[in-house]
């Protein structure tokens, strides 16, 4: 099967996922995360994305990024962080060859309804992965921005975090407030799914919009037969 183009619009984050080749680690010590860092920030202000949330995990990272200029921005990013990335670990750890596992996935969010779970979901990576009990242990993510204000040069956070409230203090608060509840099982299906799949995730509404904007459907096609109309 045809795989669907990735979706390209501007002012529409979308959820990405990069993975080692294999599952094979992609960081090996703290220069690794660092210089990783450094490669995406330059990227993304190069290529016009704002990164809103991520997560550096061993073998495969999680990104919440919108392109603001140019739709093509977050291929953009990702072939240049790859690049750059793989000479580096490559020239460190004395190894030849490809370091990703194929295409980088996807996922158009609708921000009202998803884009706050979406921040959860990326940066509760490493407590579903049993490395840690609680996202604050985690030194590798964007959780230590939101929840405590700590500075990261990644971050360009979406109108809808600043919404949380009046200063940074009460923003941190709120946030830190979201994760006291579980996320549902449903969510999780739906976003792995439409990430794994190149879907939309959001609404009908929504979805069909974004279909009609980008010229590809969002979602998969109604399994069986259609039901026929009874005249």
């Amino acid at each position: 099967m045809a795989r669907l183009p990735r979706f390209s619009l501007i002012n529409q984050p979308q959820h990405v996922i990069q993975r080692g080749n294999n599952r094979n680690i992609i960081f090996a010590a703290k220069n690794d995360y660092i210089f990783f860092k450094e490669c995406l920030n330059d990227a993304a202000t190069r290529h016009r994305c704002h990164i809103h949330a991520y997560v550096l995990m061993t073998n495969h990272v999680h990104l919440l990024m919108t392109p603001y200029e140019e739709s093509s921005s977050i291929a953009k990013v990702l072939q240049s962080v790859g690049r750059r990335y793989v000479q580096y670990f490559n020239r460190t750890y004395q190894r030849t060859g490809t370091l990703w596992e194929g295409r980088y996935k996807a996922t158009l969010i609708e921000s009202e309804s998803y884009l706050l779970t979406c921040y959860r979901y990326i940066e509760l990576n490493p407590v579903r992965a049993a490395m840690v009990a609680d996202p604050g242990q985690y030194l590798w993510s964007s959780y230590h921005y939101h929840a405590h204000g700590k500075a990261d040069i990644l971050i360009n956070d979406h109108p809808l975090y600043h919404a949380l409230g009046q200063s940074e203090e009460e923003r941190q608060l709120v946030y830190r407030g979201l994760f006291e509840s579980r996320l549902q099982p449903d969510f999780l299906a739906n976003l792995r799914e439409a990430t794994n799949k190149a879907w939309i995730l959001g609404g009908d509404r929504f979805k069909e919009e974004i279909a009609i904007l980008s010229k590809r459907r969002g979602q998969p096609l109604s399994k069986g037969r259609p039901i026929k109309k009874i005249v």
